[in-house]
């Protein structure tokens, strides 16, 4: 079946046409400055990079252009719409009301509306580009996929704050976690490696300009660091990770800042940026670095040790560990980091091959980076998020037939 996955933002739209019977991708492109003026870059498996501007008012017009362009007989890659079996969207929250990828109905729209109020940058946009679809693609069936579904077997003692329980009740403050379809894609690839799922302690490292670090279980995710919102745990490019609650306050009162601008302090102005002081991006970070800044060397400490400090945590909570993972941006591609955050980790058997681990670098496929006869499996990993979306999307409507 060839799924369209798609990822709505604001003002863009991300999308990826999957072959899921050969998990081949034979288009992927993006849109951008929606609503704006709009424009499109377009990838045909062949390696071609075609952009164009064109007006795109709205989703639903950018949506037919994305449509327009995989027919297209030049720079398509298939001959009619009749051709796209269905389509995933990724969606960043689904609350409490999913725990698993689910198709597309009035009632699925409602509840994602509902936790509109926990994403509100990113639940809107993917109603808009779910609505979108229906009324481009009017036919094709639709699937959801949650960032959160993956973390809804966390126990009630790992997501719940201690703070008064009427909160919970009124506002369903508690842990949610992110980044939930990398973690159990590359979680899944790694309980094959080990050749089981059953009696599994692993630890999975989504490490970009976003972060977070989970426990995985039996296959079963029990803690993960990104808690209400995206913002707790690591620091990460540009959002603070986990400080002291009486931080906000304190600022609050010492600077005059409103909520408002206190947030953006904290997601915006943070992080590898607020620390360093040169950027968010972990590549100029490493530039001042070897010119010895102070700041970015700071920064990129700071990382390492929480990351180092996570893994100390996970382990515990499991009784051990038997394999960590690095995926994402930063861990596939920055080998100073994994070897920083594995130094001092010996006691807890993980031996890192060092030869390995300069190796492994944009490469596509996995990459074991510990000793041979290392007690805890370590691998590179890349993710893969919108082959999950794919097969999810494609499972769930042929068992719909």
């Amino acid at each position: 079946m060839n799924v369209l996955v798609i990822n709505a933002g604001s003002s863009s739209l991300k999308y990826q046409l999957m072959d899921t019977d050969n998990a081949v991708v034979l288009a992927k492109g993006l849109c951008e400055r929606i609503g704006i003026d709009g424009r499109i870059e377009h990838k045909p498996s062949d390696g071609r990079k075609i952009k164009k501007d064109l007006p795109m008012p709205d989703h639903a017009a950018a949506l037919k252009i994305v449509v327009d362009t995989l027919i297209d007989p030049e720079i398509g890659c298939i001959k009619s719409m009749d051709e796209i079996g269905a389509v995933g969207h990724r969606v960043v929250h689904g609350g409490e009301y999913f725990n698993e990828s689910v198709v597309v109905t009035p009632e699925v729209v409602e509840k994602i509306e509902l936790c509109k109020e926990l994403a509100p940058l990113h639940n809107g946009p993917a109603v808009i580009g779910i609505r979108s679809c229906a009324q481009v693609m009017e036919n094709i069936p639709q699937v959801v996929v949650f960032d959160t579904a993956f973390h809804q077997t966390m126990p009630d003692y790992a997501y719940f704050y201690a703070i008064p329980y009427e909160y919970y009740n009124k506002y369903k403050i508690r842990r949610y976690g992110f980044h939930g379809t990398s973690h159990r894609y590359v979680s899944a690839q790694m309980t094959d490696i080990l050749g089981k799922v059953e009696g599994t302690r692993i630890i999975t490292c989504h490490l970009g300009n976003g972060s977070s670090i989970t426990a995985v279980k039996d296959g079963k995710s029990i803690d993960t660091t990104m808690g209400f919102t995206p913002l707790d745990g690591l620091e990460m490019g540009t959002r603070s990770g986990s400080i002291d609650p009486a931080i906000v306050t304190y600022l609050m009162e010492k600077e005059n800042l409103t909520p408002k601008q206190m947030n953006e302090i904290l997601n915006k102005k943070s992080g590898l940026l607020g620390i360093s002081e040169v950027s968010s991006d972990s590549r100029d970070i490493e530039d001042a670095i070897a010119k010895g800044n102070q700041h970015a060397i700071l920064a990129d400490r700071i990382m390492s040790y929480q990351i180092k400090k996570y893994i100390g945590w996970y382990a515990a909570a499991m009784g051990g560990v038997d394999a960590v993972v690095f995926t994402a941006g930063l861990g596939e591609n920055n080998v100073a980091l994994r070897a920083n955050v594995c130094q001092g980790l010996e006691f807890l058997g993980i031996e890192l091959d060092d030869e390995r681990n300069k190796s492994a670098f944009r490469q596509s496929n996995n990459v074991e980076i510990s000793k041979e006869g290392s007690k805890v499996k370590v691998y590179v990993i890349p993710t893969n998020e919108e082959l999950v979306i794919a097969m999810d999307t494609a499972k769930l409507v042929e068992n719909a037939k």
